[in-house]
């Protein structure tokens, strides 16, 4: 702030007064014609102040909107007078009448467009410095000077209505799920370090020296132990904390809505949870959605679109042709695992630079390259593949694509993985540059029998492909051992739009069962009684068939308000390498704090380096 800046603020600072017996009569946002003539007091921050000459305009900002106001020398000359300090962002107090704007002078945008309070008395309540970026929705700042003065950022109407809906949405869940029967309990947040999964956040006991409290990445064994306690239905809007890399829809802290059921089938869980969506979109969003959601199994998914979350809102299937091309002349699909193509209809204006950018896109997910076809005609297919294919691989090319005249299609071979993950990525990334996307459209589904385990290749063995308490499918229980890679998972999660915003499972609830998921993850007796043993002792004593889901509250509002980013739905987010700008979080600790922690810090390898002595 300049010298000049700071002096002016210091000289304004000796006008501002208490509120004493002022009462706020009305919102900046509710006032309209039908109040004219009444006398109001306002409160709030300058959001514009304009000078003409002999009036002065101020928008005055709260939290519900702006009403103009007005400081008028013939009305009010020592308030007019004094409103010659008013600055962007100081916090006043005015006292007027509701007038009628005068004639051509309405905003017919603005809810409070049609009047004006024309003030007779004001108080100065606060001065400010000048923000570092405009407080209005047209706020051009980039992300990291936003968050780094986030109080300032939240003031943004935007930004506001963010929080506005995220507030309906978690009351509007409260009110459904306390109508269904559900009790809120609270579960700890300091608890034990369970490793099989994301990495925990430690926390050192200072009674307990040595030992480590961990931050919960779900309330998972809490709301099971809560079934086995008899409470049947529960729920809670609950925070969660998982150290892992991260980007646009993932925090180190993030919020859940969690609930969980006893004596129920997936069928139960699922009817829950679309009811649920149901009301908050009726509630919150004006809008109705029709329930039962549609049902695709994991293996459906995979072999359509590639991802285990579809986005539904547009077409563009994957369609394999691994059969249709084995021993082509085209070396590359002749003897790989797996062909599939998707056909972009009238994707033949694509440029060969934009081909080039989607080769280089699918990279990221492990593709060597990006194989494609123009179809110019009947007869000429403009491609670098298109001389090494057959007359009957073009005729079986064309009939499963249905592809025509002016379309083009895109080509992966390899492990079915990568041409799933490349092909299925690339699906979504040209329905958006396209704009083949269907706005202010909502499609849910459930993805449904997902595997139980996946294999971890820097491990070398099996994990479990939601958590180790997900219950097999029906007649999948020996498979954990015998066949762990077809082995089905009682698992599903929601779909919208191409993300996941709930999943869950059926629990299990067996002891004996629960013992041989430890020994199909390759757990020992003891690694099993040390880390989840207060769990396996608990469902020997009647645990009921048990069942629950987990929603996104942060994915889902950001969903719902058409964000792009979960911070912007979180009040004070951390960056994308887990650090708060606003408070320099994480920070060190001083020697003495670590003392009383019994914890010593290593330096890092470079600093040791940089202590040692060198060498004459």
């Amino acid at each position: 702030m300049s010298e000049q800046i700071q002096d002016l603020q210091q000289e304004h600072s000796k006008y501002i007064v208490d509120l004493g017996d002022w009462k706020r009569t009305s919102s900046c946002s509710e006032l309209t014609a039908a109040d004219v003539g009444r006398e109001v007091c306002l409160m709030g921050w300058v959001q514009f102040r304009r000078d003409h000459g002999g009036l002065i305009f101020v928008d005055l900002r709260d939290r519900m909107g702006l009403t103009q106001v007005v400081f008028s020398p013939d009305v009010a000359p020592e308030a007019h007078d004094r409103a010659a300090i008013l600055r962007l962002e100081y916090v006043i107090a005015i006292k007027g009448r509701v007038r009628h704007r005068p004639e051509g002078m309405t905003n017919p945008n603005l809810k409070t467009g049609e009047i004006e309070v024309v003030v007779y008395d004001w108080k100065l309540l606060n001065t400010s410095k000048t923000p570092p970026f405009a407080i209005e929705d047209r706020c051009d700042a980039g992300e990291n000077l936003r968050l780094q003065w986030r109080y300032l950022d939240l003031r943004r109407p935007c930004m506001q209505k963010n929080f506005v809906l995220r507030h309906k949405v978690m009351q509007a869940v409260r009110s459904f799920l306390d109508g269904e029967g559900f009790y809120e309990v609270e579960t700890p947040v300091l608890t034990k370090s369970t490793p099989e999964g994301a990495r925990d956040f430690l926390v050192p006991s200072r009674l307990n020296q040595g030992s480590f409290y961990a931050l919960p990445q779900s309330p998972q064994l809490f709301k099971q132990l809560l079934m086995v306690s008899g409470f049947e239905k529960y729920f809670q809007i609950v925070r969660c904390f998982r150290d892992e890399d991260l980007r646009a829809d993932r925090q180190p802290e993030f919020t859940q809505i969690d609930l969980e059921m006893s004596f129920v089938s997936e069928q139960d869980v699922m009817t829950v949870a679309e009811n649920l969506m149901q009301k908050l979109f009726r509630d919150v969003m004006g809008k109705e959605i029709q329930v039962p959601f549609p049902r695709m199994t994991w293996d459906e998914a995979m072999r359509d679109y590639g991802v285990d979350k579809p986005d539904t809102r547009f077409g563009m299937k994957l369609v394999e042709l691994t059969d249709a091309v084995r021993g082509s002349g085209f070396k590359l699909f002749a003897s790989a695992p797996m062909v599939k193509a998707i056909k972009v209809e009238g994707g033949e204006s694509l440029t060969r630079k934009e081909i080039d950018a989607l080769t280089e896109f699918v990279r990221i997910y492990g593709a060597q390259g990006l194989a494609w076809i123009k179809i110019k005609s009947e007869t000429e297919w403009q491609s670098p593949i298109a001389k090494f294919l057959s007359e009957e691989e073009r005729r079986v090319i064309r009939e499963r694509l249905d592809a025509k005249v002016g379309d083009i299609l895109f080509f992966q071979a390899g492990e079915p993985e990568m041409v799933n993950a490349a092909l299925g990525n690339l699906r979504v990334h040209l329905a958006e540059k396209l704009n083949l996307i269907p706005k202010d459209s909502f499609n849910f589904l459930w993805v449904i029998e997902f595997p139980l385990f996946e294999y971890d290749k820097e491990e070398h063995r099996y994990v479990a492909c939601h958590h180790p308490f997900t219950s097999p499918l029906p007649g999948h229980l020996e498979l954990m051992t015998s066949d762990p890679a077809h082995a089905k998972a009682r698992a599903y999660d929601m779909v919208l739009n191409g993300n996941e915003v709930g999943g869950g499972s059926i629990r299990i609830h067996s002891a004996h069962t629960q013992m041989k998921m430890f020994e199909a993850l390759g757990f020992s007796d003891e690694r099993a009684e040390e880390q989840f043993g207060f769990l396996f002792h608990a469902l020997e004593f009647g645990a009921p068939p048990h069942g629950g889901l987990a929603f996104g509250l942060d994915r889902l509002i950001m969903l719902l308000a058409g964000c792009q980013s979960i911070r912007d739905v979180i009040a004070f987010p951390k960056t994308q390498k887990a650090t708060c700008l606003m408070t320099q979080a994480p920070s060190t600790v001083s020697g003495a704090q670590l003392r009383e922690l019994g914890l010593k810090l290593r330096e890092a390898p470079e600093k040791r380096a940089e202590a040692q002595p060198k060498a004459e």
